[in-house]
């Protein structure tokens, strides 16, 4: 992998993580489509630590709110009263959001590594984000605010979350979905969504980056994961801004059609090719 691909997969990683199109789709695509060879053995780490950038944006764009949770937690079992507040609420509501996807990632670990070298494979996976786009869209109801989340919701969309672990699947679009069936607010949808990734990716980066240190040549790749890096966080943070207010206004069936026509796309070409 040289400089210049891990700039332009760090802007994809960037585009892609919050718009729900799947990053992981399109870091898997677009070297198919422009004819990238890359090495298998440091696509994945490349592909997971590169997140890493992303986490860095939401921590940015939401760090009052994350440091009014963990205040709230931290301050909820000091006082032996752990759902006391909003936030401490919140926060454990968040950690049991994220169950489903840690034990499936870690029991579905070498069948997600498979499919993200299958692009015809990811193209299957577009079209089921295309699906959960438009199913939340029709069903739900858009009614309820973050506030008003409770376990059964937030185990619904960590259970939203789980399909996320392979490429094609967007983690923001199916776990914006997932709180639109249960009838949240697209925008407040979006923000449990991108609360909810924190821990995702501190967990999956964490666990890459112990891997990373036994691959081979470390060194020289370095350097290919810091432009990644840098460049993903930075467009990140626009993108983030930018959905949030998009999403006040606007229906996710436009990132549907394109998942859609995507998928439709790299299917004909995979075959063609």
């Amino acid at each position: 992998m040289t400089i210049f691909q891990a700039f332009i997969l760090g802007i994809v990683q960037g585009l892609t993580e919050f718009l729900p199109i799947s990053s992981s789709g399109h870091l898997v695509l677009v070297p198919f489509l422009f004819g990238w060879e890359l090495n298998p053995e440091q696509v994945f780490p490349f592909d997971t630590l590169v997140q890493m950038g992303t986490l860095v944006a939401v921590i940015i764009y939401f760090w009052q709110d994350l440091a009014a949770i963990v205040r709230g937690v931290l301050k909820g079992l000091a006082e032996r009263e752990p759902f006391a507040t909003q936030q401490a609420r919140l926060g454990w509501l968040l950690v049991l959001a994220t169950i489903p996807a840690g034990a499936a990632g870690l029991l579905l670990e070498d069948v997600i590594e498979a499919a993200f070298q299958s692009a015809r494979a990811t193209a299957i996976f577009l079209l089921l984000t295309a699906g959960l786009l438009l199913v939340a869209e029709w069903l739900g109801k858009r009614n309820r605010e973050m506030e008003e989340l409770t376990w059964k919701d937030a185990l619904w969309i960590g259970a939203a979350q789980v399909l996320a672990l392979f490429p094609g699947v967007s983690r923001s679009g199916s776990t914006i979905a997932g709180g639109m069936t249960r009838d949240l607010k697209r925008g407040d949808a979006a923000s449990f969504s991108f609360l909810m990734s924190v821990p995702v990716m501190l967990a999956a980066g964490g666990y890459s980056a112990y891997k990373l240190l036994k691959m081979p040549g470390l060194s020289d790749f370095l350097p290919v994961m810091a432009v990644g890096f840098v460049t993903a966080g930075v467009v990140g943070y626009l993108s983030i801004r930018w959905l949030l207010e998009y999403l006040q206004n606007h229906s996710l069936k436009g990132f549907a059609i394109y998942c859609a026509v995507a998928a439709a796309m790299i299917l004909v070409l995979s075959y063609v090719l």
